[in-house]
């Protein structure tokens, strides 16, 4: 299978996935609902009951965990492509972690509260910071190395600061409800919650989109790209503010998940190439399939309440991104060793 036959079959197959996923995420739930009792309430038919679960618990959700996974791997797929290195994430780089301290900063002064425009704001605000810091400290052809140590340095930062407002919360039932939204997760969430990530979403796909086609002349080098009028500086701003955008405001409505940005890159580039342009679309189905089967997942484990997402992708996330370090090691390794 050649990368131009293999990304329209690798994104029908993540198409009918994301399709089945949404279906199955307003049948799972403390009340079961069968399909067709799911889809005549998802009109508006039927029991008054089955509507409302359907309708405003159900729905929203689902709607949350497809544009969010699709955010978060179109961010990840971005952040590969534009500093060409397959490490390279959103959740490396601290910005979800960023973004939650930004949040968190917000509505720990009172300038936002969670029904507020202003708290994905200021998540955006500080996801803009942590993103930009490092694609300035790490350079644009990064190796391996720079890219974790300059992305563990500004996360543990991020992380400081966040235990540092959570330390300083007003009481202690605050600081408990902070520290649970930062575990991530969709419980609970509305048509409002859609109507503030929303705009700022939107707003990210069209930036990272928008940069496809440099992308793809930028892995031929700096020099190559200059000369063919890329403008490197302008893509790494547009990367840097459409990664913001689209983090930030997932992280201000859902708490920071982790990883999915990632692992989606990998999973479609087997099948598409290593080509940047082709592997933004497929993942973004991949990144809405795999962040909705996380969440019927934390439905269905037992325990005494619902699992928190983001707990779960990072138990994924973690041991993948540990065999990737694996991977490029052994690659170097083999590299190093080859004839001269």
């Amino acid at each position: 299978m050649t990368a131009r036959t293999g990304m329209p079959c690798i994104a029908a197959f993540f198409g009918i996935a994301v399709a089945a996923l949404f279906l199955g995420s307003l049948l799972i739930g403390p009340v079961a609902l069968d399909p067709l009792t799911a889809l005549k309430a998802l009109f508006g038919s039927g029991d008054d009951i089955d509507v409302l679960i359907v309708q405003e618990l159900r729905l929203p959700r689902a709607l949350l965990a497809a544009v969010i996974g699709a955010t978060l791997a179109l961010s990840g797929s971005a952040l590969q492509g534009y500093v060409r290195n397959p490490l390279a994430a959103p959740s490396v780089f601290g910005a979800p972690s960023a973004a939650a301290f930004g949040a968190v900063f917000a509505i720990a002064v009172g300038v936002a509260d969670v029904q507020s425009f202003a708290l994905p704001v200021s998540a955006i605000l500080m996801a803009l910071l942590s993103v930009g810091a490092l694609l300035i400290l790490a350079g644009p052809s990064a190796n391996m190395l720079t890219l974790l140590l300059a992305g563990l340095a500004l996360s543990s930062l991020a992380s400081a600061a966040v235990s540092l407002a959570l330390n300083l919360a007003p009481n202690p039932y605050a600081a408990l409800e902070i520290a649970f939204w930062l575990l991530g997760s969709l419980e609970d969430r509305s048509f409002h919650h859609l109507l503030l990530a929303g705009p700022f979403i939107f707003a990210s796909w069209l930036l990272l989109l928008a940069i496809r086609g440099p992308l793809r002349i930028l892995t031929l080098g700096d020099d190559v790209a200059r000369t063919s009028g890329v403008n490197i500086a302008r893509l790494r701003l547009i990367t840097i503010f459409g990664v913001a955008l689209g983090v930030g405001s997932s992280v201000a409505v859902s708490g920071v998940i982790g990883f999915i940005g990632l692992i989606t890159p990998h999973l479609v580039r087997p099948f598409v190439g290593y080509d940047p342009a082709r592997v933004h679309l497929p993942a973004m189905l991949a990144g809405a399939a795999l962040l909705l089967a996380a969440d019927i997942a934390t439905r269905l484990i037992p325990s005494t309440g619902e699992i928190r997402i983001g707990v779960l992708t990072s138990l994924i996330g973690v041991p993948f991104f540990i065999w990737l370090v694996v991977k490029h090691r052994n690659r170097n390794l083999l590299q190093s060793s080859g004839p001269a």
